[in-house]
């Protein structure tokens, strides 16, 4: 997988069509919504998790220097409008990670959460792609819209899955972790369930697996954030609030316009590679015509101050107030 490129062209073409005979960009989620019951829905058999062996990003003649980018949606109750958000953003993404030299060759893997108690579709994972066939995983998301009516999601089993079940060639190859942004507004459970990665993963497990344990172990492979948006049902929770700050400090981020997560994930990459401070990142969204700029700058001030990032004193509509000497802010 891979191999492909992202062509902006293309997607409008393809937005085009769908809106000229009036489908949606989630059909998979429209057809199952029409045709069966609740009870009856499922994972696309391209998103299936069961019985996968392992989801590659691989350098190619192409790409030959791969970065693989992961970003699985919480898709239950409020949640779910962060996908459909996003796939209006794809060219943003695209246009930040690739023409404004962020990476040289992402490779982008979509995936769905939902809660393994009692969802149909509790993980949806789908390929590493560096092309508009990512706008078919998106597509094919089942945008279940349940959860359990608690505070937690199943996203340590999400979690599970990534750890052991990727393989990269920017890790293998170059020493260097993939990225992995999920998407939600809930607690992990407390730990990843056996039975639950046998029945949703197939892999045979003896034993739980506490949740500190398999964010260790994934944080080999990937650097993790956790974007939370307004707008989520738990947004202001504190002890939700609490539990990623625990484990993620700096890389939770609260995120204040919830259409800005595309901007979000490219500049957080950008600076993780060190492509950009983070001025740099927000005047480059200006420069797109975005208007995420305050949300971005706001949410990913942590992040750019513990990683020693410099923000310019004339940020676009204030941001960054007050200077030294050498007219720079230090974050």
């Amino acid at each position: 997988m891979g191999n492909s490129n992202w062509s902006t062209d293309a997607y409008h073409a393809r937005q085009a069509y769908n809106a000229s005979v009036g489908s949606s960009s989630f059909g998979y989620t429209d057809d199952v919504a029409s045709s069966m019951p609740r009870s009856s829905w499922k994972v696309h058999e391209s998103l299936d998790p069961q019985g996968v062996t392992v989801r590659e990003s691989r350098d190619s003649d192409e790409h030959p220097h791969s970065l693989a980018i992961s970003v699985l949606f919480d898709v239950t109750g409020s949640m779910g409008r962060v996908p459909r958000g996003l796939q209006t953003k794809l060219p943003d993404l695209f246009g930040l990670l690739l023409r404004k030299g962020y990476v040289e060759d992402p490779q982008i893997l979509f995936g769905g959460i939902g809660d393994a108690t009692c969802d149909r579709a509790p993980l949806q994972v789908g390929q590493f792609e560096s092309g508009n066939e990512l706008e078919d995983d998106l597509g094919n998301i089942l945008l279940e819209g349940g959860g359990g009516g608690q505070t937690t999601e199943s996203y340590e089993l999400a979690m599970y899955f990534m750890a052991r079940h990727t393989a990269m060639d920017c890790l293998e190859k170059r020493g260097r972790r993939g990225y992995l942004f999920v998407i939600g507004d809930e607690m992990a459970y407390g730990a990843v369930k056996a039975r639950e990665v046998r029945e949703v993963i197939g892999d045979d497990v003896g034993e739980n697996i506490p949740f500190p344990t398999i964010l260790a172990e994934l944080r080999r492979s990937f650097e993790v954030f956790f974007i939370m948006p307004t707008g989520s049902y738990h947004f202001h929770d504190d002890k939700v609030r609490g539990f990623w700050d625990t484990h993620l400090g700096q890389n939770f981020i609260y995120l204040d316009d919830l259409d800005a997560v595309s901007e979000t994930i490219a500049v957080t990459v950008g600076l993780a590679e060190e492509a950009i401070d983070l001025q740099e990142g927000l005047n480059d969204l200006a420069e797109t015509g975005s208007t995420a700029a305050d949300a971005v700058g706001k949410a990913l001030s942590p992040l750019a101050r513990s990683r020693g990032s410099v923000v310019v004193s004339q940020a676009p509509d204030g941001l960054g107030d007050g200077t030294t000497e050498s007219g720079v802010d230090r974050l």
